[in-house]
């Protein structure tokens, strides 16, 4: 016996061997032709690359001197009032999300009066 999906009922049925050996949705290949080219313009290679193709000035090293210095501040607090600002506001959310959250969950545990 031969099953095949029906679309219809969205269950197995019982078909014949020919369609047992073609399944809906897929269909013999018949193009042998190569598909059309997507990009016609060519890649660069890495070689092919100029130091003009990037005009801005290389900052890593002065960055790594930087937050590599031993000054005692921590890495996340290094460039001063706006990573002070990220952090304290990022601390008050969880502060207050964790305590909203055992607000929410003392209420919920609570039963209900009627």
């Amino acid at each position: 016996m031969y099953y095949k999906f029906s679309g219809f009922t969205q269950k197995l049925v019982g078909a014949g061997a020919s369609h047992a050996y073609t399944p809906q949705g897929l269909n013999p290949v018949v193009s042998t032709e190569a598909p059309p080219i997507i990009f016609a313009t060519p890649t660069k290679l890495t070689s092919d690359y100029t130091a003009y193709d990037y005009a801005g000035k290389n900052r890593v090293p002065e960055l790594q001197k930087f937050f590599q210095k031993s000054d005692g501040v921590p890495i996340h607090l290094k460039r001063g009032l706006p990573d002070q600002m990220l952090y304290r506001t990022t601390m008050a959310l969880t502060v207050g999300g964790t305590i909203y959250c055992l607000i929410a969950l003392y209420m919920a545990s609570q039963p209900r009066n009627k």
